[in-house]
């Protein structure tokens, strides 16, 4: 199974527990190949290439197809170069600062960065992931000019915010919020559409002074194009059952991972909603990037 992010990240770390229990429920190793670079691109371009018999798959987050949206040389194509197998199920963000930003909420902050734009700054997990989609739209929406800063996952992005290198990310919950517990991080806001369990103190975007904004990253499984439909629906069923386990679950819940479960052709369906409705806001926004 391929993680095109490094270890530990958000993706990595329920892309993990996915594995952990499809291997477990199928009786056979699952080995995790974590392969960063250019966003994603190149762990999926390996998946895109390898024999579509269900033994190589790809673990990524809906950036798997907001990527090509943005990108000003098309690497793949999110819908005919793979084959949906399920999605996993979908987390917020969290709009997150570094502790010495004298901000308590994003209006505060929305304040700073205008006031000096060249202090403040954004770290994003990677161009082209919903990190770096949110991180435009809050920019464009509150009339911000911050600088946003490049990484190769959630990881690294997380680690130079809380050491004081760049001001702000925003990030999946499952990364950021042992930072907030552990009072590293400060949380602003969420980019849901209502404040989650995890962190109810923490107002959503929406209600920080950008109404009816939401955006979430949702978390499946592909294999390579032309994937035989048994394979796939063996699958399928296989991933279901997994997120459906209670154990799993119990651990989902932790990270205010909310599952969800689809059949391939419903999986098919999310993926060209999305690539309607992000692909609208990359435009409006002319957000475009070159590796």
């Amino acid at each position: 199974m391929v993680i095109p992010y490094t270890p530990g990240g958000s993706i990595d770390t329920v892309g993990r527990m996915v594995a952990d229990q499809l291997q477990r429920q199928l009786g056979q190793p699952i080995i995790i190949e974590n392969t960063p670079g250019a966003s994603g691109v190149l762990g999926s371009l390996n998946v895109r290439k390898a024999k579509a018999d269900g033994y190589t798959l790809l673990f990524n987050a809906s950036s798997q197809v907001y990527l090509p949206l943005v990108l000003a040389r098309k690497s793949y194509d999110a819908e005919k170069d793979f084959t949906p197998v399920g999605q996993i199920g979908y987390v917020p963000l969290v709009v997150a600062v570094n502790n010495d930003v004298p901000a308590k909420n994003l209006a505060e902050f929305a304040a700073l960065a205008k006031a000096n734009p060249v202090k403040y700054t954004w770290a994003t997990s990677g161009l082209g992931t919903t990190s770096h989609l949110s991180e435009e739209m809050i920019n464009r929406a509150l009339k911000l000019k911050m600088e946003i800063i490049a990484y190769k996952g959630a990881v690294p992005q997380l680690t130079d915010v809380v050491g004081g290198h760049v001001s702000a990310a925003v990030s999946p919950m499952p990364g950021v919020h042992p930072f907030v517990q552990a009072g590293r991080l400060r949380a602003l806001a969420v980019t849901s559409k209502t404040r989650v369990p995890g962190m109810p103190e923490v107002p959503t975007v929406a209600e920080s002074g950008i109404p009816g904004f939401e955006l979430l990253s949702w978390y499946g499984i592909w294999g390579p194009a032309d994937m035989p439909a048994a394979v796939t629906d063996r699958l399928n069923a296989e991933i279901a059952k997994a997120v459906g386990a209670p154990a799993l679950k119990a651990r989902f819940a932790e990270l205010s991972f909310i599952p969800a479960r689809s059949d391939p052709a419903q999986f098919r369906q999310l993926i060209r909603e999305d690539l309607s409705k992000i692909g609208k806001a990359v435009k409006e926004a002319n957000i475009r990037i070159d590796f």
